[in-house]
């Protein structure tokens, strides 16, 4: 059997394993530095005690009992695709085939310390939600919520979950009757924060934040995270007892030890079959990839898995001698259900249309029904159908 080594556990790397362990042609090992695939897309209910931290995980040992690749915890070094090597903390691992998938690092802003993102490392959800416990406990706060860019990349941003968690933080201060104490502001250095959702998506966040009584500072550089503050390069800043900040992402500092051909940003440059240029036998997929598309094309879940169903499509396709590929763009598109706490809104957009509808109540449930289908996807209970994904 063919050895297939895939590096990262999260929605790329884990539907990756699942097909290519559903195909019974390859010796599937996936190396991940956790036991857990995180379901990020509902991390930001874990902040204001909607979920608890382990309801957003599901055990690689669970999804194992269905698809039994095999996993490695560890951490990845070095990577010589050249030799068919990749240097693990603890070990060296050989591979005919290579699947890259452990995500991206985050832009380095200055103060960045002083900052919490609900899209860091899975544990930092509960550094937010212990931050806004203490604010309730003293009654009055100021938060500021925001995401910041990659001029090098645009696909890079990640902001839906910032609008997701700021909207929960409202609700959850106003279900609590203390809302009125404290001030709310949304920041990101774009005039438009949430273009690439589409026109149509701007007015409907705007009559939101004035809605919410939610501050707005857009189009402003961030210069620095102070403690306490955010300065801009006008010379202003945003007072804060609390900053919760999205950056965008940057290429992995672990493709500086590689040998794979990378973008200006960092990002491992793949064909429209997400094989790297320059090797057969290897592909990168998620958001370690440079994607190719439209100006609006985003970095989302359900494109993650997308990647990783082709990926492993193709692989089995190269050892059939087939040249029937799959494209990871062929119909691009943005999907997620951008939730409130109380509702939600439904936001597509493709190369044809672009739209965003409210779903007052229901739209929160059809979120958390997406959070128990996700899980049950992974460990093989129902089938994943391809396309139904509601992530930031």
């Amino acid at each position: 059997m063919k050895r297939v080594l895939i590096l990262g556990g999260g929605f790329a790397g884990i539907q990756t394993a699942i097909e290519l362990q559903k195909s019974g042609q390859f010796k599937v090992t996936l190396v991940s530095d956790r036991d857990f695939l995180y379901l990020y897309p509902i991390s930001i209910w874990v902040p204001v005690h909607i979920k608890e931290f382990s309801d957003v995980k599901v055990p690689l040992a669970k999804i194992r009992e269905k698809f039994p690749f095999e996993v490695i915890i560890d951490s990845v070094k070095k990577i010589h695709a050249a030799d068919h090597q990749v240097i693990c903390e603890t070990q060296t691992l050989n591979y005919d085939y290579l699947v890259v998938a452990f995500g991206a690092d985050k832009m380095k802003h200055k103060g960045i310390e002083n900052t919490l993102s609900i899209c860091g490392k899975p544990e930092v959800s509960l550094a937010i939600r212990d931050e806004i416990d203490a604010l309730i406990r003293k009654g009055s706060g100021k938060i500021a919520v925001g995401f910041g860019g990659n001029p090098k990349d645009k696909s890079a941003v990640r902001g839906g979950p910032g609008f997701e968690l700021i909207f929960n933080i409202h609700n959850l201060l106003k279900k609590k009757k203390i809302r009125q104490n404290f001030e709310l502001t949304f920041f990101a250095p774009m005039e438009e924060p949430g273009a690439r959702m589409g026109q149509n998506a701007l007015p409907m966040l705007n009559k939101m934040f004035d809605q919410y009584r939610i501050g707005k500072r857009f189009g402003k550089k961030i210069t620095e995270f102070e403690r306490g503050s955010v300065a801009f390069e006008d010379g202003s800043k945003l007072d804060a007892d609390l900053t919760l900040f999205i950056p965008a992402s940057a290429g992995h500092h672990v493709l500086q030890e590689s040998d794979l051909p990378l973008t200006e940003a960092g990002f491992v440059q793949i064909d429209t079959y997400c094989q790297v240029r320059g090797f057969q036998n290897v592909y990168a997929i998620g958001d370690i990839s440079a994607m190719e598309g439209p100006e609006w094309i985003a970095k989302q879940g359900h494109v993650a898995e997308l990647m990783g169903r082709n990926a492993a499509h193709n692989i089995i396709a190269t050892e059939a001698g087939s040249s029937n590929k799959k494209h990871y763009h062929e119909s691009p598109n943005i999907l997620c259900v951008m939730d409130t706490g109380n509702g939600a809104a439904f936001v597509f957009r493709n190369t044809k249309k672009s739209f965003i509808v409210p779903m007052p109540f229901v739209g929160h449930w059809m979120k958390r029904g997406w959070g128990t289908y996700a899980k049950i996807t992974k460990v093989g209970i129902l089938r994943h159908f391809s396309g139904f994904i509601f992530s930031e």
